[in-house]
């Protein structure tokens, strides 16, 4: 699973992570200083404070979560260039399992 997000109000973004911090009354005093730095200076590590991958598929049947990553990117999205089409993309990987499993 691949997913693609446009955030278009980073400000907003913070504030969220930063509430979600300041709401966790586990989080150890040193932790926190540097969760909130961190959120603070990237905004993707904001969204990663707010994105549980588990809540995301806890609820789809046959679905258990092994393990998940987290990762990005700054990029241009143009979703009329060729590069974004995912259907493309999803066939070529399905033919690329399909032959490692027959192989």
């Amino acid at each position: 699973m691949e997913l693609v997000l446009e955030v278009d109000d980073q400000d907003a973004v913070t504030k969220a992570a930063l509430r979600r911090i300041a709401d966790d009354t586990t989080m150890p005093v040193d932790e926190r200083a540097h969760a909130e730095a961190a959120v603070t200076e990237d905004t993707a590590e904001a969204l990663a404070y707010l994105v549980d991958p588990f809540d995301l598929v806890s609820e789809v049947p046959g679905v258990e979560l092994a393990q998940a990553s987290w990762s990005s990117e700054r990029i241009e999205y143009d979703p009329d260039s060729p590069e974004w089409d995912l259907d493309e993309d999803d066939e070529e990987d399905f033919d690329g399992e399909e032959a490692e499993r027959a192989g």
